[in-house]
């Protein structure tokens, strides 16, 4: 519960500096800007809306167990953030003795959008991103942090081994899926002959019989 309402989702704000009326945007072109390169640190487990549960999972598996990393921290920016919820209380699941500090701020991004028309001045727009950071340790942390949330109870933690944990799930799936068509629709096909012989018999002898008569 005390995570719900410290990630409950919030309305971003955006200050328009000079940006022209909607119906003039056509008249820019927005900059785009290149990607820092930013170093990232070995516990960091970076979450994208286009991102895979079950990869991010695997990778703390490799954090705790492989690399024997006492502690790990999920971050995620705008539209990810639900999935970097979803992804820390499956490895509090997987995993006893988690403590968790959950921290989120915003950040300010300004967009340049330069014209395509002679005459017209360059603009930008300034929009505030919300940034989530979830760290989880097996160490102890500070239980005097706002977003500080101890360990879920060890009865609530599924014990999977590593070999589990690190396998795809779309696989399994997919075999099951075809072994379930495969023997439906061959009883369907035998039903089916069935029948069709059932009828047969049943004319040639109703008419074999007329004309006997």
């Amino acid at each position: 519960a005390k995570a719900v309402s410290i990630l409950r989702p919030r309305v971003f704000r955006q200050r328009r500096q000079g940006l022209p009326s909607l119906a003039a945007m056509h008249k820019y072109r927005r900059v785009i800007k290149p990607r820092e390169e930013l170093v990232k640190d070995e516990t960091e487990i970076r979450v994208t809306a286009a991102g895979s549960v079950s990869a991010y999972i695997s990778r703390a598996a490799k954090l705790f167990n492989e690399m024997e990393k006492s502690f790990l921290t999920i971050t995620a920016s705008g539209n990810a953030l639900t999935k970097a919820v979803t992804t820390a209380e499956v490895i509090k699941r997987r995993f006893k003795g988690l403590h968790q500090i959950t921290r989120l701020t915003n950040q300010e991004i300004e967009d340049e959008f330069e014209p395509l028309e002679e005459g017209l001045d360059k603009v930008t727009q300034t929009r505030s991103v919300a940034v989530l950071e979830i760290k989880l340790s097996k160490e102890p942390l500070d239980k005097s942090d706002k977003g500080y949330q101890e360990p879920i109870d060890e009865s609530l933690v599924k014990d999977v081994d590593d070999e589990e944990l690190t396998k795809p799930r779309g696989r399994g799936k997919g075999k099951d899926k075809g072994k379930g068509k495969g023997k439906a629709k061959g009883k369907g096909k035998e039903a089916s002959k069935g029948k069709g012989k059932g009828k047969g018999k049943g004319k040639g002898k109703s008419k074999g019989k007329g004309k006997g008569e």
